[in-house]
């Protein structure tokens, strides 16, 4: 058997002796380029004493690109118990540095995996596409903050990654995760892999985006903007007064009063409502404006 870089057998070589063919009911597209999951790696940052939680490692290849960057521990959760035996061979090859736990991510304490390791912990995956967009959400929404990891290192569909990083200067693409995201978090398109990187290659080009979250965010409470903004973009096409009264009326707000507070044009759209005026929003409505 032929050896990688890492003295490990080539992905392909692992794929075809534990027979992990791709499960389009997991979102699964594995990248087996090495010098790709190098690449992510990379993008994590330096990650000498750093504890890396990756989601859905599948054979591993990112996992070994991140324990070979020097990452001092990684966590990997995986839901598809076929790519357990590929995992427990990259343990047993770096001894100590790769803990594997099956499971399903979106049921995951990750605020304890992440006390468990202690230090500093990042989180870095190429995300299996069904659970990306709500894994991001349950992250952002972290309550308390500054959350339980310095940086995130992500693989999504082109189009999710514009909408993370999206401003109402990109109206299209601006939305509630553009909000939630740009409110806790610095946002950033990293670089692009086109479907061909893949196995099996999937039909759009996907991005490894970064966020680094923000020390102070305005100080309303996750879930108040994240219901907000759902209101919001919920009726995108809609004014605010029109779109935001049934919003209002749940939490006893008077809306002209409300949105008067922090300056906003009742006849304004969501799209044209920055991060800024949304956290100011949410904020008002915690005070029971």
């Amino acid at each position: 058997m032929s050896l990688a870089a890492d003295g490990l057998p080539p992905l392909r070589e692992v794929v075809a002796a534990h027979g992990l063919d791709a499960k389009k009911s997991l979102g699964q597209n594995f990248l087996f380029d090495l010098n790709l999951t190098g690449r992510i790696a990379r993008a994590a940052g330096p990650l000498e004493g750093v504890s890396v939680i990756e989601v859905g490692p599948g054979p591993g290849g990112l996992t070994r690109a991140l324990i070979a960057a020097g990452a001092e521990r990684v966590v990997a959760i995986e839901r598809d118990a076929r790519c357990l035996a590929a995992l427990a061979e990259i343990s047993a090859h770096w001894p100590g540095r790769l803990t594997t736990i099956e499971a399903d991510a979106l049921g995951v304490d990750f605020p304890g995996v992440a006390a468990s390791l202690g230090g500093r912990v990042r989180v870095c995956a190429n995300l299996p596409y069904n659970v990306a967009t709500p894994l991001l959400v349950g992250w952002l929404e972290t309550e308390p903050w500054p959350p339980w990891f310095d940086r995130l290192t992500l693989m999504f569909q082109r189009e999710v990654a514009e909408r993370i990083v999206a401003t109402p200067a990109t109206r299209a693409d601006y939305g509630r995760l553009g909000v939630l995201a740009g409110w806790r978090c610095e946002t950033r398109i990293l670089f692009d892999l086109p479907p061909a990187a893949f196995t099996p290659p999937p039909k759009v080009t996907s991005s490894v985006i970064e966020l680094v979250p923000r020390g102070e965010p305005a100080r309303c409470r996750a879930a108040t903007l994240s219901a907000l903004t759902l209101a919001a973009f919920g009726q995108r096409r809609k004014m605010l007064r029109q779109s935001l009264k049934g919003f209002a009326a749940s939490r006893g707000l008077d809306l002209p009063q409300w949105l008067g507070e922090v300056g906003l044009d009742p006849t304004a759209r969501a799209e044209e409502v920055d991060v800024a005026g949304f956290a100011a929003l949410a904020c008002a409505a915690d005070r029971g404006a």
